[in-house]
């Protein structure tokens, strides 16, 4: 049976799972980061990083699996993008390790924590910023020469990449603050939500200016948005981003705590089905598609095995640990 399945549209999707699953996971805790000098430094610093403390590194398995099915999977598209995006992807890496050192140091090295407030916001922002640029050269165009890349060290930054970026920025930082409204109290809460509330105009201003421009990036973006009989399913993503930005601003107004992190997850899942919409089937928008892309089929269900046993393993541990330790949240840890 496993020889009738498209088994590289099942790995196209795997992959889009782990992607979508890192942004959203990693995310909020990315954005907490983003959002460090907004809190007063002492208890409210220390429950802003208590709230994500027991997950944040879990969250990013998906970063892991993501990469590493991208080049197990699509070892061709993975050659091809790599030399294109050296820049921004070594950033975001050291943008994460900064980011993960300045978590543990700032405890265990109390008399230098200012610094290390510092280096969890820049990595934050650096890491930030970086996936989102990364993002932005993926959609605007890989140059590709036969199976290579053909472009240069700087075709990576553009205007539409920095909007990517910037956009990525406010996305990130919405779902911090509101993660925050959702699990703490008092003061940080009440913080939060006015955060909230520009960060969510703001994201949906970014959603809005990329959302514009990609079209004229490829004639096929076009195509598959505006063309008959595409544009009556199509048409509905941009409406359904409206409605729940009606709904984000509704609940948080009026004192909702987890409905404006729901929704703002929503805003993110219609932003990737509307990204999924421009580019699938290709995996190097333009110019390879997941087939032209993929591994041998042998190699597809080799791997496909391992995957079928550890992605329910990490979906599993990953439910427990939000489970555990949902709730509330104080400078002492949760409760």
């Amino acid at each position: 049976m496993i020889d009738t399945l498209d088994l590289t549209v099942i790995w196209a999707f795997i992959i889009a799972f782990a992607v979508f699953a890192y942004i959203v996971m990693d995310g909020f805790d990315l954005g907490i980061g983003i959002l460090f000098p907004a809190f007063r430094p002492g208890a409210e610093r220390d429950t802003a990083m208590n709230s994500v403390a027991p997950v944040w590194d879990g969250n990013e398995t998906w970063l892991v699996l993501g990469g590493g099915g991208l080049f197990a999977v699509f070892p061709l598209a993975y050659a091809i993008i790599m030399p294109a995006l050296y820049a921004p992807i070594i950033a975001m890496l050291l943008g994460l390790v900064f980011r993960g050192v300045a978590f543990e140091f700032r405890w265990r090295d109390p008399d230098h924590r200012a610094f290390w407030d510092i280096a969890f916001t820049g990595g934050s922002v650096v890491a930030t910023l970086s996936q989102g640029i990364a993002l932005g050269a993926l959609l605007q165009g890989i140059k590709v020469e036969g199976r290579a890349y053909a472009g240069g060290w700087w075709d990576w930054l553009s205007p539409f990449t920095a909007l990517v970026g910037i956009g990525l920025l406010f996305g990130y930082a919405l779902l911090g603050a509101t993660w925050l409204v959702m699990r703490t109290e008092g003061p940080l809460r009440d913080r939060a939500r006015s955060l909230s509330l520009w960060l969510g105009g703001a994201t949906l201003v970014a959603i809005g200016g990329v959302s514009a421009a990609t079209p004229f990036l490829e004639g096929q973006y076009w195509e598959r948005w505006f063309s008959m009989p595409n544009v009556l399913l199509t048409t509905q993503v941009p409406l359904l981003v409206g409605v729940a930005g009606f709904l984000f601003f509704r609940t948080l107004t009026r004192g909702a705590d987890r409905a404006p992190f729901l929704i703002a997850l929503g805003l993110f899942l219609l932003s990737f089905i509307g990204l999924g919409i421009s580019i699938f089937p290709d995996i190097v928008p333009g110019r390879v598609t997941i087939w032209q892309a993929a591994a041998p089929h042998a190699s597809q269900v080799f791997i496909l095995v391992g995957a079928a046993v550890l992605i329910p393993l990490i979906l599993t541990y990953t439910a427990y640990s939000y489970w555990v330790f949902r709730g509330k949240v104080d400078s002492s840890g949760y409760h």
